[in-house]
């Protein structure tokens, strides 16, 4: 069913790499989720004071979800990785259903700044 992400890529890696459409969904998961902390840290700088944006509750849960996806469905199966990633796709999950709740789509009620992102 979806052997086009199983197959190796054409790219130019060392040969101990094995580079497949899972990986990089692997890598972008990871990428996305590690990433989060600049956002973090960039709206907190903006801000003066700690913050968490919405962004960062998004950047966790899709970050989480396709590090989850590639632990489940690449040909790895790791257990160990897919039991490390659904703590957090469901604590980010469950924080960005609270924070739409509190916020509001938009973002601005009950935020001084009225920043959404």
């Amino acid at each position: 069913m979806m052997e086009w992400l199983t197959a190796p890529l054409p790219w130019p890696v060392p040969q101990a790499w094995q580079l497949t459409g899972w990986t990089l969904v692997g890598y972008c998961g990871a990428l996305l989720f590690g990433s989060r902390w600049l956002v973090q840290f960039w709206a907190s700088r903006r801000a003066g004071r700690p913050v968490i944006p919405r962004l960062f509750w998004y950047m966790s849960v899709l970050g989480s979800l396709m590090a989850l996806s590639y632990f489940l469905l690449s040909p790895q199966r790791d257990s160990v990785g897919a039991l490390q990633n659904l703590f957090p796709a469901f604590t980010a999950g469950y924080s960005l259903y609270l924070d739409i709740r509190h916020r509001g789509w938009s973002g601005r009620k009950g935020d001084a700044r009225g920043e959404p992102w």
